[in-house]
């Protein structure tokens, strides 16, 4: 063991000593966020910490103290999620340490997220405990995903799937709508801005000791900007409209038991330039999440906890012709047993996937066992897993993962994990026109160190890791498919490695947080960049509170990333400023104002596409206390 942590540690300090400095035209960058890091060391620097009481459910699929927590996870709130100016969820997750996103345009367009790195797919994605996930394109459709009605998210980065399963290999986040609790607490909201934004957003929520309830709707719409730049698309506006609802609903019939359905539907459609000249093409997604769960309380030391769920996503392009649609189903049954400060826990899982995609109408499923145990001490703390997942096409896939912490102090804590992951082919990739019926699972193997400190309102943390990805699904030359213009394969191999500093801190009403990444994800046959992945990006931000005012100010850096695998055409960085003041006028009344993107920088995620300029945003929110 002290053997891989060195040879780790020496190749995090080469990440960070010779290829992120040598690199030419950096310099101004490594300065900034240098001196950034420097500072986030002491007190003046960081980031508000989550309450140490705080629970999470995503670090071992269980509830769980934030402060025991061994994996790197991140809470966004409701408070966080209102003030942000975020124009959706992969925006808002984009300002959190090791996370990046990439959009064909503006909102509504095609959207990748990148945890430390790893690809879009490689990401497995919640909401409301039910899994989401295109079985044609692989990876969540992010932009289809209604900020709006979202109370909260918890990101988990590093490999997961021990706990989770297939998808897991970057990491996890879980997506969690409103819930209700005590008298009916109504609200309506409404707001406009550039590009003739407008947006509504109305609901209720509300509870007893036996019944609890949260229904809420949104619809958003805007004109949108000319989002493709190349000369042959049309010079137009390509806008987005969005409607979407959710209602959550609990039920207590007895001491120690309850039953919770959700529910959440989302229609959108947004105008894109497609491909080739001419093309005026328009994107019709529709994503709808069913739930229903049983958690009970047998005994003070045992648990148990039944889901299931179904996601439907439905994907249609007009006037060209295209449509998908992707149906999923688990059946998770969870047991829990406590005692003294361990934990041990065992689930059975099945997941169905179901593809339409003319002409594949096709399905598979997967059979799982996963066992954890968790220790919680006063100093060590350990955390085991092990899972074996039985798919019906390639047979069976064993996971594991183990990671171990040591308290120096009540506020120093280290910490070390590795674990194993894969990813299964999607059922396109498998039986479409470029599939391949052989494909075997993408697997990656991970391995980390963290160095943690937190201390009342202060908090610092530094990440190192590294994760070896092969058997990559790529799509290629001509091969064994049907299709003589190319053919999917277990093609490439990856290696994600890099370093993540974050820090927090309050003074008094001044809230301020940070994080810089230093990363190389890297395809380990070409050696080149992999592709809209930065090796360097950043986030610094503030809150004050004056005269009533909430105040807040944010900052996000981010290097030179490539378009291509073949690292020949390169993306600017840059550099985002965005502001944001909200106040309550009168007793149930609040108005919110974000200005985005303030310096009007013009800069790609994508390769000939536009994003928004300068942006502005005003809301009035009625929500009686």
């Amino acid at each position: 063991m002290v053997l891989v942590v060195r040879k780790f540690s020496s190749n995090v300090l080469g990440l960070v000593r010779g290829r992120v400095v040598r690199e030419h035209g950096r310099v101004r960058f490594l300065t900034a966020t240098a001196a950034a890091s420097l500072a986030f060391c002491f007190p003046a620097q960081a980031q508000v910490p989550p309450t140490l009481g705080e629970t999470v459910v995503t670090a071992n699929r269980t509830p769980q103290p934030l402060a025991e927590v061994l994996a790197d996870v991140s809470v966004i709130d409701n408070a966080t999620i209102e003030r942000s100016g975020a124009r959706g969820v992969a925006d808002l997750l984009g300002r959190l340490p090791g996370i990046e996103f990439a959009s064909n345009g503006g909102p509504g367009t095609v959207t990748s997220v990148f945890l430390r790195g790893a690809e879009t797919r490689h990401t497995l994605v919640y909401v409301d405990g039910v899994r989401i996930d295109s079985q044609a394109t692989g990876g969540a459709t992010w932009e289809t995903i209604p900020l709006a009605l979202v109370d909260r998210i918890e990101v988990l980065r590093g490999s997961a799937a021990a706990i989770y399963g297939s998808d897991a290999i970057g990491g996890v986040v879980q997506i969690f709508t409103k819930k209700g609790e005590g008298v009916p607490k109504p609200f309506v909201s409404i707001g406009g801005g550039t590009y003739r934004t407008a947006q509504v957003e109305a609901g209720v929520s509300g509870g007893t000791d036996r019944i609890d309830y949260a229904i809420s709707g949104a619809h958003q719409r805007s004109n949108g900007f000319n989002s493709r730049l190349t000369p042959e698309s049309n010079i137009d506006s390509d806008g987005y409209r969005q409607t979407s609802g959710t209602a959550r609903i609990g039920f207590k019939p007895i001491a120690g038991q309850r039953i919770e359905a959700t529910v959440l539907s989302s229609e959108l459609s947004s105008q894109y330039d497609g491909f080739a000249p001419g093309f005026d093409d328009r994107n019709h997604h529709r994503l709808q999440t069913f739930g229903l769960g049983w958690n009970a309380q047998w005994t003070e030391a045992y648990s148990t906890r039944v889901l299931v769920n179904e996601s439907r996503s439905r994907y249609e392009i007009s006037p060209s012709e295209y449509l998908t649609k992707t149906r999923l189903r688990n059946v998770l049954w969870q047991n829990e047993y406590r005692f003294d400060r361990q934990l041990l826990t065992a689930a059975f899982e099945r997941r169905e996937d179901h593809l339409e995609n003319a002409p594949i109408d096709t399905s598979r499923s997967q059979n799982a066992l996963a066992l954890g145990y968790g220790l919680a001490g006063e100093q060590h703390s350990l955390q085991l897993n092990a899972r074996h997942d039985r798919d019906s096409e390639f047979g069976g896939q064993t996971t594991g993962g183990a990671a171990y912490g040591y308290a120096f102090t009540k506020a120093w804590r280290a910490s070390i994990s590795a674990g194993t992951s894969f990813r299964a082919p999607t059922l396109y990739q498998r039986f479409s026109q470029y599939g391949v019926a052989t494909l075997e699972p993408e697997t990656g193997r991970n391995v980390e160190v963290a160095l943690r400190w937190r201390e009342g309102a202060s908090e610092f943390g530094l990440v190192g890791y590294r994760n070896r990805v092969k058997n990559l699904i790529a799509f290629g030359a001509a091969g064994p498919c049907k299709d003589k213009f190319g053919c999917y394969g277990n093609t490439s191999r990856a290696e994600l490695q890099g370093l993540t500093l974050n820090g927090a801190h309050r003074v008094g009403l001044l809230a301020l947080r940070g994080s810089i990444d230093f990363q190389d994800p890297r395809d380990q046959q070409t050696g080149n960049v992999l592709a809209r992945r930065a090796k360097r990006h950043a986030t610094l931000g503030a809150d004050y509170a004056i005269a009533g005012w909430s105040l807040g100010g944010e900052t996000r850096v981010s290097g030179r990333r490539f378009e291509d695998a073949a690292n020949k055409v390169a993306l600017g960085g840059y550099t985002l400023f965005n502001l944001y003041a909200s106040r309550r006028i009168g007793r149930d009344w609040t108005v919110l104002a974000r200005v985005d993107n303030l310096a009007d920088k013009n800069y790609q995620l994508a390769n000939t596409y536009a994003t928004p300029g300068r942006a502005f945003f005003v809301s009035l929110k009625w929500a009686p206390l």
